[in-house]
């Protein structure tokens, strides 16, 4: 831990020293909300928010704020470690695989032309808003879509080749956040709750847990987390047989996989935490209890980590779930210099598709550097295997 601010009603516990006045401001915000327990916590790859910082969590007392878990509700990251080694490849072939691989995984606003089988879909929650979405979400899942999503392959110390994909819940996620915090912000203007914010998107209105409205939200979240779950699961499952098929069709190797690696890291849990059951929100934070295996990407170009955690009580058992933005996407645009963002996956030998001034926002000079986030967080998670980039497929 690096700090710890005491000026508010609970501390705010933080794991960096580069924070942005925004988000600690937010960080403040949070400590100074009646249901909030204990202590704020800020990984060190915290940054500015929608009403609580990205790379934060809080933990609270009989409530869930639903703009604390986020609006891509149950995103996160899969990775898997394949037989085949990095020796046994070349430049063209991993061009081979990268380009089967998007001509058979929709990215952005794309998504498959036919409805896709996942048995979550026959068990959804008796929903408005699910029932509304759940047509488009059957072409949805299985796609990477938008923002910082991307594929990525990799290849840890001993030239093993690695597959990740940071993705979540698609436009069916969104819709359950943006709805479930209008209806958060109603009911607690309705209440005349005390509580900074309320309104909009940067709000932080509650749903409390012993109310109809609580328990739907947590029905809904939970559905949104497991439809994340199954979508990076399918891309990962469909990247697995690209593989397999082209390296047993021009390398003349069979190729095995070991069990995929799965989690998020936008969600609210109920945990004990220093004698008491809370509802732990993990907004771009990642949970770290004793030996649990953790993913932790970088930026574009930079190295990603398998992690194994440390259980440390004042972070709530978390550790951050990436680099973190240091830059907004359109700063990032005017700031940074597209050949010297080119020129550092180049020089990187990372097969890349920078090639546009609008390709910036998702450079690696918009993140912190990741040897530091990882430098900040010794007490919370252990690196277990250090994976550097191959080629990346930026949504």
């Amino acid at each position: 831990m690096n700090k710890v601010i005491t000026t508010e009603r609970i501390p705010v516990k933080l794991w960096l020293d580069d924070i942005e006045d925004g988000a600690l401001d937010q960080a403040k915000q949070l400590a100074n909300l009646p249901f909030a327990y204990h202590h704020i916590a800020l990984m060190p790859d915290c940054h500015l928010g929608y009403g609580m910082p990205i790379g934060g969590v809080m933990a609270t007392n009989n409530v869930i704020v639903p703009n604390a878990v986020g609006v891509d509700i149950g995103c996160g990251m899969c990775a898997v470690k394949t037989s085949l080694n990095i020796q046994a490849t070349d430049k063209e072939f991993i061009k081979l695989v990268m380009g089967t691989v998007r001509n058979n995984i929709p990215i952005g606003f794309q998504h498959h032309k036919e409805e896709q089988q996942w048995n979550g879909f026959n068990n959804a929650p008796d929903n408005e808003i699910i029932n509304q979405e759940l047509e488009s979400a059957m072409k949805q899942i299985g796609t990477l879509g938008g923002g910082n999503h991307f594929l990525e392959i990799q290849k840890d110390e001993y030239d093993n080749i690695w597959f990740m994909i940071h993705s979540g819940s698609r436009n069916i996620g969104l819709k359950l956040a943006k709805h479930y915090n209008q209806v958060a912000t109603e009911l607690c203007q309705r209440w005349f709750s005390n509580i900074p914010e309320i309104k909009g998107e940067d709000g932080l209105a509650f749903l409390p847990m012993n109310d109809k409205l609580g328990v739907e939200y947590l029905e809904v979240m939970k559905f949104a987390c497991d439809f994340a779950y199954a979508n990076r699961q399918k891309m990962m499952f469909k990247i697995m047989e690209i593989i397999k098929n082209l390296t047993s069709k021009h390398k003349g190797i069979n190729v095995s996989f070991d069990e995929p690696i799965n989690i998020h890291h936008n969600y609210a849990n109920l945990e004990n935490h220093f004698g008491k059951n809370v509802w732990v929100h993990r907004k771009g934070a990642t949970s770290a209890r004793l030996n649990e295996i953790g993913i932790i990407p970088g930026s574009q170009g930079t190295a990603s980590y398998i992690v194994r955690g440390l259980n440390n009580p004042d972070s709530f058992m978390s550790c951050s779930h990436g680099a973190g933005r240091k830059m907004g996407r359109k700063q990032a645009q005017k700031q940074l210099v597209l050949a010297d963002e080119i020129k550092r996956l180049d020089d990187a030998g990372v097969v890349h598709s920078v090639r546009n001034v609008e390709d910036l926002d998702e450079a690696a000079g918009a993140y912190k550097d990741i040897d530091t986030v990882m430098k900040n967080q010794t007490d919370l998670v252990e690196i277990v295997t250090t994976l550097k980039p191959v080629a990346v497929i930026k949504a």
